[in-house]
């Protein structure tokens, strides 16, 4: 009886401790921190959040298939780039952001032809992309910060729909796609089924190329309309925009229970992730802490949940022999 409990009490742990660690540090620096709690700061904190949070949704979508993105930086940096050079050669911004959104999808399909039809290992391909991505960020700025297109843009990165920012319901909704997606469709199941086992999920008929094609689309869609969104938010085109962006979402995507095995994690958990390192990031920085050792702490935050989730891996592995 005590065993049952035990394991119970475990599972629960184990299921929701993303969910606790949020309102421990939110009520931590509460109260450690002046004006944490207060409502300008809590605004400012989800809009920071937003823009990793957007690539979570993505980044999930692809480390569930056993996969992993690193494009995510260079996506944001060349989509944002390349919407406001759009604008200043006089496409109209809508025009000039669906065309920025479409060069982040083509670019997630590309990471997907590398990764599935030449076998390119997904860190490797992705890395490799990333690194072209921020050399043509360079070249279409010539290494500096576009501005002049038109300010009204700038409320997708710093407006309000009544009390809440903009970037917030953007997140809001792509979250809510996410968790439609992969939780009420077919497809998802394909995506939990390659993550589980390649190999089985070939053998039953299910087309994994095609499966790899959509996870990271969709990835470069998401990085592509943070992009737009960070544009919107600075008020200007910034080759160095999304810069070590990939290490936080991964963190994030990780803490909130996405296995980097593949196969398993539910999204609805990924949002707490983002939450802790959007905590972490603005309650050290009101607290004075350096950027150096909030670099180590977000070192150690994605050592601890990479080994959390390998040790939650290793159990389940015991507990089925």
């Amino acid at each position: 009886m005590k065993k049952t409990v035990d394991f119970r009490l475990g599972a629960f742990v184990s299921k929701y401790a993303i969910v606790l660690i949020t309102f421990v540090l939110f009520g931590y620096f509460s109260f450690a921190a002046q004006n944490f709690f207060s409502v300008s700061n809590v605004a400012n904190l989800l809009r920071q959040v937003s823009i990793n949070g957007i690539c979570a949704v993505g980044m999930a979508c692809v480390i569930l298939t056993g996969g992993i993105d690193l494009t995510v930086g260079g996506i944001i940096g060349v989509s944002g780039v390349m919407c406001a050079y759009l604008m200043l050669q006089g496409v109209y911004p809508i025009i000039a952001s669906l065309i920025s959104l479409l060069i982040g999808t083509l670019i997630g399909l590309f990471n997907a032809f590398l990764i599935s039809k030449i076998r390119i290992a997904p860190m490797i391909a992705t890395m490799g992309v990333n690194t072209a991505l921020r050399g043509v960020a360079y070249l279409v700025t010539d290494g500096k910060a576009i501005f002049g297109f038109p300010t009204w843009y700038n409320n997708i990165g710093q407006g309000y729909v009544g009390p809440i920012p903009i970037p917030v319901i953007i997140m809001a909704v792509v979250f809510l796609a996410g968790v439609i997606f992969l939780s009420r469709t077919r497809f998802s199941r394909h995506i939990y089924g390659v993550g589980g086992n390649e190999e089985v999920a070939r053998l039953s008929g299910i087309n994994v190329a095609r499966v790899k094609m959509v996870v990271y689309g969709i990835a470069g869609f998401c990085s592509a309309l943070a992009g737009l969104v960070m544009l919107g938010r600075v008020s200007s085109g910034q080759p160095k925009a999304g810069d070590g962006y990939e290490m936080d979402i991964i963190t994030a995507t990780v803490m909130g229970g996405v296995s980097l095995t593949g196969g398993e994690g539910k999204i609805q958990f990924v949002i707490f992730g983002v939450l802790v390192i959007g905590i972490l990031s603005n309650g050290m920085t009101m607290l004075g802490v350096s950027d150096y050792w909030q670099r180590v702490v977000k070192g150690l935050v994605l050592i601890l949940a990479v080994g959390f989730d390998r040790y939650i891996q290793y159990k389940k592995t015991q507990d089925e022999r």
